[in-house]
């Protein structure tokens, strides 16, 4: 048999073989399909027809792009931001035909979004808005400065004299009534009591504070004033003041000017000038301030002084700074217009006054345990 009937034979047998098996060979599968393929489509305009789908009998038909609900597309895997188009998976999309308002984007989950290529400044969002502003920047929107007109807007009624009540009121306190072991003079005792009466504005003020030892009076004074609301929470005050004479001195008479308030930090703030005979001026200040362990423990700190122009033997008051009191007292109040305290007192005698107290075998500074009650009604 000759070499080209050898080859037909070849060719015949495996032309049975597939007719039997049904199968072809992977050459008989890379024929040319150039006769399948429609001719190149034109542009389609928005008036023609849709062209026919070639692949339509091959592959499942899809639903129209426009009815998409974005609701259940998920954007977890979107990159938004990819530098190379063909790295995205909606490189294919034309996002410029996309009715984004009509997008229901529920369902989206945004947790996975590359946010690092997105453009921001396109977005609507208000430059600036989160940077901070310099100190002395004035703010972005200024709340108007309330006008006379405004205030007569609010309030039709209200004229300048019912700002301030016209009722009388009282006030009547013993700030401390205390009393400690003196050793040698027995028990002392010191008090000081406050009180007032009238209205808001014009009040009569009363001061007294002494002390005694060994069963005797050693000083006590009583000022006598009258108090004119002149700011928020200060008043200023004039009168007289009258020491009265024990052991045989004589009394002391001298008018008094000051002022009574509340300073910034809650601090209760006393300060008078006094002038007496033969031209003797005199400073007196005080300050205290309350410290709220709770509602009912309260800590008082107090600090006052004294200070003459001139020397008054007779009196024991020397020239220059006085004396100094400076005290802690913790009260609790059992009432508001009941409570009992202890505390420590610190004293002390500077200039010719403590000379004097030397000269009468007195004590130059002293600090003592005091225990007593305050009462105001």
């Amino acid at each position: 048999m000759s070499r080209s009937n050898r080859h037909s034979l070849a060719i015949g047998l495996t032309s049975v073989l597939v007719l039997a098996t049904g199968c072809a060979p992977a050459w008989a599968q890379e024929t040319d399909h150039a006769a399948h393929h429609p001719a190149a489509k034109p542009a389609a305009s928005p008036s023609s027809p849709r062209p026919a789908d070639p692949h339509a009998g091959h592959l499942p038909t899809s639903p129209d792009k426009s009815s998409d609900d974005h609701g259940t597309m998920n954007h977890g895997n979107m990159r938004h931001g990819a530098a190379n188009p063909a790295d995205s998976e909606h490189t294919g999309m034309d996002h410029s035909t996309m009715d984004h308002s009509t997008m229901d984007h529920s369902g989206m989950d945004h947790s996975a979004m590359d946010h690092s290529g997105m453009d921001h400044a396109s977005m609507g969002h208000q430059p600036g808005v989160s940077e901070d502003l310099p100190p002395t920047a004035e703010p972005r929107e200024p709340i108007p400065v309330v006008t006379p007109t405004d205030r007569a807007a609010a309030f039709p009624d209200l004229d300048e004299h019912l700002m301030h009540g016209e009722s009388i009121n009282s006030y009547w306190a013993l700030d401390r009534l205390e009393a400690w072991d003196a050793d040698e003079d027995g028990t002392g005792m010191a008090w000081e009591a406050q009180g007032w009466v009238g209205s808001d504005l014009n009040r009569l003020w009363l001061r007294s504070e002494g002390e005694r030892a060994g069963g005797s009076t050693e000083s006590a004074d009583v000022e006598v004033l009258y108090g004119r609301a002149i700011a928020r929470w200060w008043d200023a005050v004039a009168g007289v003041r009258h020491d009265f004479a024990f052991g045989g001195g004589p009394s002391r008479t001298y008018a008094a000017l000051g002022v009574i308030g509340l300073a910034p930090y809650k601090f209760e703030v006393s300060a008078t000038a006094y002038l007496g005979e033969s031209g003797q001026l005199g400073v007196g200040a005080e300050a205290e301030y309350e410290m709220l362990f709770t509602n009912r423990l309260i800590g008082q700190w107090l600090v006052e002084g004294e200070a003459w122009s001139k020397d008054d033997p007779a009196v024991g008051i020397g020239s220059g700074l006085s004396k100094v009191e400076a005290g802690f007292r913790l009260r609790y109040e059992f009432h508001r217009q009941f409570a009992p305290y202890v505390g420590v007192v610190w004293e002390r005698a500077y200039g010719g006054t403590a000379d004097l107290r030397r000269a009468a075998s007195g004590d130059v500074d002293d600090t003592r345990i005091v225990a007593g009650v305050r009462i105001w009604f």
